[in-house]
């Protein structure tokens, strides 16, 4: 049946007229160098190839030379970290063995590949389609970077739902507006990697920082304790800064200079945008049953999570309650919920693929199993690409983790920034700064702050501040450089994805387009840091003191 022109979502309507040629501002031409230089690097899996390589050879040199630092971690006084050569005898049997156990044992592989196959169905059965056709025609079409941006921020509550659900999304919705689909990959990416650390809710990440951080605290003054609400306030606010900021560099900079998309750049597989026409009665009906169906999933994670939900009790007499607390009666904090913090790939899996399959089943695109298994194997022959490049990634790791080059560079650095002997609310810039350098190279929030909290809180502390703060600003490091960092763990099922709308793209174009929202937050952020925390004198969060005073 026909579908009259005039009930058609306003997409932009093509133009004959040469279009004017942007003028070129200095920004302009920065980011088209940074592109230019970065694109002479050779493809991601090549370097990843070449990094993993260097890994063995650097830690070959630094063994011989017998570089190593003395070890920060509680408990460990007077002990040395030393690096690991790759080409000693007990480095070479290392290698050797655990080529195999790398790749398999890369976190972000399976979190992946066994998210998209739910995501898989509900993209063939037409489900995520509908959906976004109904809210985008719901809503003004200028507020959609915004809602973009925000959704990817406040994803990291859900783990690593945001890399591979809200930033392939926000291609798609971008690609079916007749918008530049990098700009939709921009957006998400800045929210979701950028604004990591910053959300309304208490995320995953919170609890593991706080249990780090009281350690590190605790040997300064050894009754101390850290909240996992201990940055809560400073964070809700940064959810709307970040928000806001990635927003105006995506509608100022970045699709002005992406300009309009080209269909051409596409690679073959990828699909004609999304129909935007309105919703059939069909589809409505079709997204009613999936949404009855997730409101009946909801009420299911609810009885398996028990206590870990407010107001779960209520559900207390029924069979299966509160299967996923930690079976352990004495665990407490984030230890008693931890099997429901491991099964979020699990729910992503499951509340893709039965309220994908309902809807498919309701307006005919998918009848049984076999299509269930159809729009799997869909999903995962897109991603060859990142599958080959995890390969060479997770080697990369490995070794880095192996040879202990990150820990001794991020204890050198450290001394580096207490050399400054800065005693004043300026010392948190080289501090912010210094987290930002190290997290180039250790991507893990958890890991990086293993590594360098026992340096930073301690040092930090005998000097007047408290570790609530100290976290705050580490936060700020920790998230504004993910966005530029190929060590960061999703960057290369970034790139992949990508790779469907601009076959070509390489890791300066990707590097160059991220850019702006890296140097942007890293300005902003600790400008309002410094606003909140020591000229409003707010605190970071509920009973977190800004101020610290040596016990005597």
């Amino acid at each position: 049946m026909a579908i009259s022109p005039t009930i058609r979502y306003p997409l932009p309507m093509p133009d004959s007229s040469p279009e004017p040629k942007p003028k070129s501002s200095f920004i302009a031409r920065f980011l088209t160098f940074v592109e230019w230089l970065g694109n002479l690097l050779p493809h991601p899996v090549t370097l990843f190839a070449l990094f993993a390589l260097a890994i063995v050879i650097i830690s070959a040199i630094t063994a011989a030379l017998g570089v190593a630092v003395e070890d920060p971690r509680p408990g460990a006084e007077g002990a040395m970290i030393t690096t690991n050569s790759l080409l000693a005898p007990d480095g070479i049997r290392w290698l050797f063995q655990n080529i195999v156990p790398n790749f398999a044992g890369f976190v972000p592989l399976g979190t992946v590949l066994v998210a998209l196959l739910g995501v898989g169905v509900a993209e063939k059965s037409g489900l995520l389609t509908a959906v976004i056709r109904g809210l985008i025609l719901a809503a003004p079409p200028q507020m959609v970077t915004l809602v973009v941006v925000f959704a990817g921020v406040v994803s990291n509550t859900a783990s690593e739902m945001g890399y591979v659900v809200i930033i392939p999304l926000a291609m798609v919705i971008f690609h079916s507006l007749g918008r530049h689909p990098l700009a939709g990959m921009a957006a998400a990416f800045a929210g979701v990697s950028g604004g990591y650390s910053a959300n309304i809710l208490i995320g995953t990440v919170d609890p593991l920082l706080a249990g780090i951080t009281e350690e590190a605290a605790q040997l300064i003054d050894p009754a101390y304790e850290v909240s996992p609400i201990a940055n809560w306030y400073f964070m809700i606010a940064s959810t709307f800064l970040v928000t806001l900021v990635c927003w105006f560099i995506t509608a100022k900079i970045i699709e002005p200079r992406l300009g309009k998309y080209d269909e051409s750049e596409a690679d073959e597989s990828l699909e004609p945008p999304a129909d935007m026409t309105p919703l059939t009665r069909l589809e409505k009906k079709g997204i009613l049953y999936a949404l009855t169906s997730v409101l009946l999933l909801i009420l299911a994670l609810i009885v398996l999570a028990g206590p870990s939900i407010p107001g779960a009790a209520l559900f207390e007499s029924i069979p299966g309650w509160g299967v996923l607390q930690n079976p352990d009666p004495t665990a407490e904090g984030p230890n008693a919920f931890r099997p429901l913090l491991r099964s979020v790939v699990t729910f992503i899996f499951i509340f893709f693929v039965i309220p994908g399959f309902i809807y498919g089943k309701v307006v005919g695109t998918m009848k049984n199993d076999k299509d269930i298994i159809h729009a799997m194997d869909g999903a995962m022959r897109s991603m060859g690409l990142y599958i080959v490049l995890v390969f060479f990634a997770a080697q990369f790791v490995a070794f880095f983790n192996y040879t202990n080059l990150g820990q001794v560079l991020a204890v050198v650095g450290a001394d580096a920034l207490v050399a400054m002997n800065l005693d004043n609310p300026i010392v948190f810039i080289p501090f912010i700064f210094m987290c930002c350098f190290v997290n180039l190279m250790l991507g893990s929030a958890s890991a990086q702050w293993a590594a360098t909290a026992p340096i930073f809180v301690p040092m930090l502390m005998t000097i007047g501040y408290s570790p609530e703060v100290i976290q705050a600003a580490y936060r700020i490091g920790d998230s504004t450089t993910n966005t530029v960092t190929p060590m960061m763990s999703y960057f290369g099922l970034i790139l992949a994805v990508a790779a469907r709308y601009k076959k070509d793209i390489g890791i300066g174009t990707m590097i160059a387009t991220m850019l702006p929202y890296c140097i942007a937050m890293i300005i902003c952020w600790i400008a309002f840091f410094y606003l909140w925390v020591f000229a409003l004198g707010l605190p970071v969060g509920p009973g977190s003191p800004t101020t610290y005073t040596l016990p005597t």
